[in-house]
């Protein structure tokens, strides 16, 4: 069972570097990496990779001194980025074998989140060439002096973030606000910044700020983003905003909690977890008001995954609510907390912090995470007013591990039938090679059909376990409040919900991405929660409370 990140860890060696890459650099991994054995800074998801285009071919050390004055070292080492230099693969850059060069070097960078910068020619090529013809794929681009591109009015194209500065930054911007009309109105992403910079590091510190620590892009439609993309081979990428809790005016805390018995240290290894509080609520907040969101990583993930990826911190950064990353499943480093954990960690939570609302606490994972979400309902139903996730149900089968299976979680359901209830959320892609999704040919003990069933089960509604696909061909049965939403991601991906009832109250709502592939689709952070919101648990007698 690979989920997460696992798959992306045996890609094979990767090619020698083009010829006309004449330095790459990397960040101090060593330093800031944030993997399992460091619990500061940030996951190594979504790393920024810099395509830089010089004013004219560079040998090794005009490289090295083009670097140096662009002072990018430290967001290299704090983001995992990787730098390379791009010198025309002639004399002076040509279109079509430049252009063919950056597609080469792109199809073996594989970054989600690629920034091009462009000097004087090297501007030119960016504005004129590259920015036409892959704008889609880029998350970000800085050029100065430079000459504009030419295009015709109302230019079809996705649009990129863009940072123009030096002579001709009017006529260069214009175009750039050309090449983002189309989407622009959708996407506030789209954000064009014209600049007085024109030192290297002046345009990079400004870039940075300004343009290209907002977003990053990646491509998870019809196929997983971490297996990897040839150049134009799934269409546009989807653009998103970059985590970034300090501009949400969130307080993110790292704790490591001692293993202790008895009030006796254990000397093992320690307990790991993010807090992400909205900085007004962490001192001001009356008690028991702040809703309380625990995320969980995929299999193996970064413990920081859920929250820099999933899109909720973006939405507890608009509707003001507690985030949790834990890390669940454990690593050399760090204990696995398991289900008992989970609670155990909340309740501390609530102990050190009154201000948080022992009623309305949710929670929310990916892959195997959700896996543990959808286990945490039905097994702490006492706790969890609502759980859902990404990507991730219900398998069939048996093992040893902290996966949990269909079958012990539906004895549990059977037991607590029509004696507990907890709000259900499922989100999928259609195209999740991973955790599949049902085909009208094969969905008898499909995972999600498992969850959904396990669910039914225990909050006391009817158990359907037909599917009818050539009457209701996405979900197989019939749902209430049928939704199309066209998100203008990509190209314009489509979210198919649904709820099923339990009387007058929608208990498991179901969320399909069509044509989409085993990861996080942001907007549906905001559907899940706009869905928990509604719910939340009596401390008292644990009856589950649901306000329209």
């Amino acid at each position: 069972m690979m989920m997460g990140l696992t798959a992306a860890l045996a890609q094979p060696k990767p090619a020698p570097l083009p010829e006309n890459v004449v330095l790459m650099q990397r960040g101090n991994v060593s330093v800031q990496f944030g993997g399992p054995t460091r619990a500061e800074g940030r996951s190594y998801n979504n790393a920024p990779t810099f395509f830089i285009y010089p004013d004219g071919k560079l040998d090794p050390a005009g490289a090295e001194a083009l670097l140096a004055a662009l002072d990018l070292q430290q967001v290299l080492d704090e983001h995992f980025g990787t730098a390379f230099i791009v010198n025309p693969v002639g004399e002076k850059y040509a279109e079509t074998a430049d252009f063919e060069a950056f597609v080469e070097l792109f199809n073996r960078a594989r970054s989600g989140n690629l920034k091009v910068l462009g000097f004087g020619e090297g501007a030119t090529f960016v504005n004129q060439v590259i920015a036409p013809r892959a704008a889609d794929h880029i998350a970000g681009i800085a050029t100065v002096g430079g000459k504009p591109a030419s295009l015709p009015p109302h230019f079809n194209s996705y649009g990129v973030p863009a940072f123009v500065g030096g002579k001709n930054a009017g006529k260069v911007a214009r175009e750039y606000e050309t090449l983002n009309e189309a989407q622009a109105f959708f996407e506030p992403l789209l954000q064009v910044v014209v600049s007085n910079a024109s030192e290297p590091g002046d345009v990079f510190a400004e870039a940075w700020e300004k343009v290209f620590s907002r977003n990053f892009r990646f491509n998870n439609y019809r196929h997983t983003h971490y297996e990897g993309a040839k150049f134009g081979e799934y269409g546009p990428y989807e653009l998103e905003p970059y985590a970034d809790w300090e501009r949400l005016d969130i307080e993110r805390t790292v704790v490591e909690y001692g293993a202790s018995y008895r009030g006796r240290d254990l000397n093992g290894p320690k307990y790991l977890w993010y807090e992400y509080w909205p900085r007004e609520l962490k001192e001001g907040a009356p008690a028991h008001s702040v809703p309380v969101v625990v995320l969980l990583h995929g299999n193996t993930n970064d413990p920081r995954t859920q929250a820099e990826t999933s899109g909720f911190l973006q939405v507890a950064g608009e509707d003001r609510f507690f985030l949790v990353e834990m890390e669940w499943q454990g690593t050399p480093n760090y204990q696995a907390m398991g289900h008992d954990g989970i609670e155990s960690v909340l309740a501390l939570l609530l102990e050190k912090y009154p201000q948080l609302d022992p009623s309305r606490i949710y929670a929310h994972g990916l892959s195997a995470g959700s896996m543990t979400a959808t286990a945490l309902g039905i097994k702490k139903s006492h706790l969890f007013a609502a759980v859902g996730g990404n990507s991730g149900a219900l398998f069939t089968g048996h093992w040893i591990g902290p996966f949990p299976t269909f079958e012990t979680i539906w004895a549990e359901a059977t037991q607590k039938r029509g004696c507990a209830e907890t709000a259900y959320c499922s989100v999928f892609g259609t195209m999740d090679t991973t955790v599949p999704y049902m085909t009208p040919d094969n969905w008898k003990g499909n995972s999600y059909l498992n969850a959904w069933n396990a669910y039914e089960q225990m909050n006391g509604m009817p158990v359907v376990d037909q599917m009818d696909f050539e009457t209701y061909p996405i979900f197989g049965q019939p749902l209430r409040d049928r939704e199309t939403i066209r998100t203008h991601k990509g190209e314009g991906i489509v979210v198919e919900t649904g709820q099923l009832y339990l009387g007058d109250m929608p208990l498991i709502k179901l969320v399909a991405v069509i044509d989409y592939g085993h990861w996080n689709f942001i907007p549906a952070a905001r559907i899940a929660w706009d869905f928990f919101k509604h719910y939340r648990r009596d401390p008292e007698s644990k009856k589950l409370l649901y306000t329209p």
